[in-house]
């Protein structure tokens, strides 16, 4: 009787702990992130402190504006290639007769700012040759050699389909000139990264750029750190030349649900 009520006492807790959310286990995609941790602003120490979620049927020009309309390497940007519409962003990549049409927005002269956590979530575009971007600019980089003063550019991600499905990269550059610098590609890998809509965020301190897919860390680095304002761009970009462009899909479109900025919690940035 008494190996009988054990036997019960132990169904009873297997079922009990099997019912249990909190003791339930995840299981994340195969990634080479750093650690299997996953990590939230929240959980950071960061609040939120701007954000645009597209709700409206056009650009917030408050926001941004679409950047460097004519050509671009082997394309032109053209502001037909931006729509905002049931709740998102969209960039398309297209083709106009013989030309590559592709599209930029940024928040230059809107929303400039120093550290942060800086977030969008999208859904990348199929074709080879093309690529998506979400990255920070300093309106200063051409102006000077010290990162510190003059700023980084820091491509928060870019997914160049050509190295497959699941890998983004991420870089960073500075001293926009003949003595230009910059270290990348970085390369992060997260199976279904080129599918469906997924997380892409930089924290920027004063220390160091930290680059997150879904919450996940890949890459931490601790040079050319900018500690002046800069600006965010979202954008599809023409490759080099047009024989670069050896699958194609048009149009082709680069969707983005939102783009999210946090601050440390307590900091009362001024907003720029």
């Amino acid at each position: 009787m008494c190996q009988i009520k054990r036997i019960l006492l132990l169904l009873l807790f297997a079922i009990v702990y099997s019912c249990n959310p909190g003791k339930k286990t995840v299981t994340l995609p195969a990634n080479n992130a750093m650690s299997t941790t996953v990590y939230t602003p929240e959980k950071l120490g960061y609040e939120l402190f701007w954000e645009d979620q597209f709700n409206g049927t056009a650009l917030d020009p408050s926001k941004w504006e679409f950047r460097s309309p004519g050509p671009r390497r082997a394309g032109y940007n053209l502001p037909r290639t931006v729509q905002v519409k049931d709740g998102y962003l969209t960039i398309f990549y297209d083709m106009a007769q013989d030309s590559v049409l592709v599209g930029a927005i940024g928040s230059q002269g809107r929303f400039e700012t120093t550290y942060g956590y800086f977030e969008c979530r999208a859904k990348m575009p199929k074709s080879i040759g093309p690529w998506a971007a979400f990255w920070i600019q300093s309106p200063k980089i051409s102006q000077g050699e010290d990162p510190a003063l003059f700023g980084t550019e820091i491509d928060i991600f870019e997914y160049f389909k050509k190295y497959g499905d699941d890998i983004t990269t991420h870089a960073y550059h500075w001293a926009y000139g003949p003595n230009q610098k910059g270290v990348g590609p970085l390369k992060s890998e997260l199976k279904g990264l080129g599918e469906g809509f997924h997380t892409y965020a930089l924290e920027w301190t004063p220390e160091k750029y930290v680059f997150y897919i879904d919450g996940l860390k890949f890459h931490e680095v601790r040079e050319a750190i900018s500690h002046i304002d800069e600006y965010m761009i979202l954008s599809i970009e023409p490759p080099g030349k047009r024989s670069d462009i050896t699958e194609s899909y048009t149009p082709d479109p680069f969707v983005v649900d939102y783009v999210k900025v946090y601050k440390k919690k307590g900091s009362n940035p001024k907003r720029k």
